[in-house]
């Protein structure tokens, strides 16, 4: 027990050299974290040399501060086509464009301002996958938002106009017009019935509202629709038995 007495009296006696060895510990464990750090940096900085030298090509976290992500842009083309299908349904909707002959007449100022502008988005529009800058993005977000302001008022100035711009008559060929078109697309017409009402309404129609060839296609596509019809046999003699 003598020699384990001899120790706790020395540590007693000598409790003040506690402090520099605690110091010596901490400040090799710091050295050795310092260098771990100088070791990381190292290998981080000569990574980056190499990817230059193969090409200049950055990792994501240092690439440059104008690449966006696409989330913003896949938000801006689906309000760019949320549009552009709003204006389908008048394009493609001969009735609408009857009710509403302002939305096809690009002698219309506002309707003029709303093609332009549809023309730019179009235009600005990133291809699927494209990555694009911030300078890009703003400038497309501004096309999409000057094609929604301008589809906006160009289709509510045609629902206040309707057929005002018309002579007294050129409003009864649209009105002739619209009738025939029900006789055209009404699946309980005979098939004669809807081609005469059809040939009918182009020829209304002619000179006063231009139908695109999409129009045009989607129009026939309905005009040729029929709903069969059951025929009824009359009964014949029974069979001889």
């Amino acid at each position: 027990m003598r020699p384990v007495s001899e120790f706790w009296m020395f540590v007693a006696d000598k409790w003040w050299l506690a402090f520099p060895l605690f110091g010596m510990v901490m400040g090799g464990l710091g050295a050795a974290h310092n260098r771990k750090e100088i070791r990381a940096r190292r290998r981080h900085r000569e990574k980056l040399e190499l990817l230059r030298a193969q090409g200049g090509q950055l990792p994501p976290a240092a690439a440059p501060p104008s690449a966006i992500a696409p989330q913003p842009v896949d938000r801006l083309t689906a309000a760019h086509d949320d549009v552009t299908h709003r204006w389908l349904d008048y394009e493609l909707d001969v009735s609408k464009l009857i009710a509403y002959p302002a939305m096809s007449d690009g002698r219309q100022p506002l309707t003029a301002a709303f093609l332009r502008a549809k023309k730019v988005a179009d235009n600005l529009r990133p291809a699927p996958g494209e990555t694009v800058t911030a300078e890009q993005l703003k400038e497309y977000r501004d096309a999409v938002t000057d094609y929604e302001v301008a589809f906006d008022v160009a289709e509510r100035d045609a629902r206040r106009m309707k057929d005002t711009a018309f002579s007294d008559a050129e409003r009864k060929r649209l009105d002739t017009a619209k009738q025939l078109l029900g006789v055209a697309i009404d699946q309980a017409a005979t098939p004669h019935e809807r081609q005469l009402a059809y040939k009918r309404v182009r020829e209304e129609l002619d000179g006063l509202i231009w139908l695109s060839d999409a129009a045009v296609d989607e129009l026939e596509k309905k005009v040729a629709l029929e709903l069969p019809r059951e025929r009824s046999t009359p009964a014949g003699p029974e069979p001889a038995v």
